[in-house]
Formats: C-alpha cells, structure tokens, sequence
C-alpha cells in the first residue's frame, strides 16, 4: 500500500510539473539587447509574443517607429510597439516549436524554436530551412 500510495503521489507531482513546464514560457522577457519587452501569452494549444515596450519608441525625427521594412507595403505604417513577432508555438518534449519569429528590423519571418534554461533564461533560435543555418539569442524574464 505504502509503494502505491507512493506511485500515486509522484505521478500527481509529475502531471502537475509538465502542465507548470508547459507554460513555463508565459510571461514578460526581455531581447538580448534589452531593446525591447515581449509579453509572451497562450491563446488556446499555441504560443504567441508580442512587444509591449521600446527602449526608443520613437524615430530621430520623433515619430512612432512603424514597421517599415515590412515585406506587406499595407503593414509598414503599423506601429511596432504593438506588433506580434511571435506566433504559432506549440510545447513539446520539453521546448516550443513550430512557431515563427519576427524581425521588425530586417522585415523578415523566420522558423524558431525556443528552450527554457532555468525558469528565467530563454533560448530564442531562429533559422532558415533547417536548424542548421541560423542564429540564436537569449532573452531574460521580466516578470511572470
């Protein structure tokens, strides 16, 4: 009974800390240039970041910075404080995948699957095609 009761427990335990895992990555961060914040939410089974503060909000001229490289001509007056780069995540074994990032700098889309290293350090790796060809970033919590 005792090595039941024991099971039972740990398996109670166990299911607690993969859905605690699963949206671990919810919360505020902060990019490896602390140029921005990206508050990070779930919306239904999938991940989504958006950026809720610039360092500079504005251009040299004092004009809210837009989207300006955005491949959409239609998008590039959209402000970028605001704008939704992370999209379409979902959690498994044990990162998030299948989502995409966006750079508003580059105007560019890119493959992106992110890891969390302790409960603050997160590991942004975005690529081209396979997983091979890209680059890396990490970013720190702010807040849960």
């Amino acid at each position: 009974m005792k090595h039941l009761t024991f099971i039972l427990l740990f398996t109670a335990i166990s299911l607690v800390g993969l859905a605690q895992t699963k949206d671990a990555v919810v919360g505020t961060w902060t990019n490896s240039l602390g140029e921005a914040h990206i508050d990070i939410i779930k919306k239904g089974d999938k991940y989504f970041g958006k950026i809720v503060w610039l360092r500079d909000p504005k251009t040299e001229k004092g004009e809210i910075k837009t989207d300006v490289k955005n491949p959409e001509e239609s998008l590039r007056s959209k402000p970028v404080l605001g704008l939704e780069i992370l999209k379409n995540f979902i959690f498994e074994d044990g990162k998030w995948t299948g989502g995409t990032i966006y750079d508003p700098k580059s105007g560019k889309t890119y493959k992106c699957n992110m890891v969390l290293k302790g409960n603050d350090e997160l590991h942004m790796r975005g690529y081209i095609g396979f997983s091979l060809i890209g680059r890396t970033e990490i970013w720190k919590r702010i807040k849960k």
